[in-house]
């Protein structure tokens, strides 16, 4: 990641995932001052991941500016025709390029990494349009190399689950609505403060589907009637239980995923 040294002064996409996190970190231990990591926050960002995010900026060290976006006014946004991605990055870029370049800042850059190219990535489109940097996958950085810096970095990031914005929990082709945001993450809330660590509450009206991470599903066998509850009072009436799949994972299934239309 040498080429971070001729991104100065440098705004990095910050999401507080292990990949934007790995990249604040490099970039703030090249750069100093002359990196700042910027987060965008709309309805789609759960209050929980801000604040984490805060966190992980903080002990990295970085300077952590917070834009509101405004991807939930966008007809198109809303909706969610299967490029929902394009228009939510489509927004952070325009409010960071008005942002940055009030602060004389002329580079932007985002942890995309190389096995992001496996997946069909709208955002990515926006990115580009936008003259994006990716310095991660530029140098060939892999899932497994970032969680490996994370670690040696000791960044408490380096073994947190892969997390999408609130508004990948509905289905292609339903409106997103801040109200169906709002009740997803208060359902999420709800089954984190169970214990749960890996999951995915998918957006079906009164049903939902909840996805969950191998240990997990092993996890709530003795809490069904809790997390009954935590789903019911988040209004969902009816729930099914489902295994989490990572983006890897549904590209090679055959589970009804595509039909679902989720990320």
């Amino acid at each position: 990641m040498a080429r971070l040294e001729d991104l100065s002064p440098l705004a990095v996409a910050f999401s507080g995932g292990v990949d934007s996190s790995v990249l604040s970190h490099a970039a703030f231990s090249v750069l100093g001052e002359q990196a700042r990591a910027v987060i965008a926050d709309s309805a789609s960002l759960p209050r929980r991941e801000l604040v984490a995010a805060r966190k992980t900026a903080e002990g990295i060290g970085i300077e952590l500016v917070e834009l509101k976006t405004l991807e939930q006014a966008n007809p198109d946004y809303q909706a969610n025709r299967g490029d929902r991605c394009y228009f939510c990055k489509a927004a952070l870029f325009e409010a960071l390029d008005l942002w940055r370049k009030g602060h004389g800042i002329p580079f932007v850059a985002l942890g995309e990494i190389a096995d992001d190219a496996l997946d069909d990535r709208p955002g990515q489109r926006a990115a580009r349009e936008h003259g994006v940097h990716a310095p991660l996958a530029e140098a060939g950085f892999t899932k497994q190399d970032v969680r490996r810096y994370a670690r040696e970095a000791g960044l408490q990031v380096a073994d947190k689950p892969a997390s999408a914005c609130l508004a990948s929990r509905i289905p292609v082709g339903t409106r997103v609505s801040s109200e169906a945001l709002a009740q997803v993450e208060k359902a999420e809330d709800a089954l984190h403060d169970l214990g749960i660590r890996v999951l995915r509450v998918r957006h079906h009206g009164t049903h939902a589907r909840v996805e969950l991470g191998a240990e997990d599903r092993i996890m709530v066998k003795g809490k069904a009637e809790a997390l009954a509850r935590a789903l019911r009072g988040a209004g969902f009436e009816t729930h099914e239980l489902a295994p989490y799949l990572s983006p890897f994972e549904r590209a090679t299934t055959t589970d009804a995923v595509t039909v679902l239309g989720i990320d």
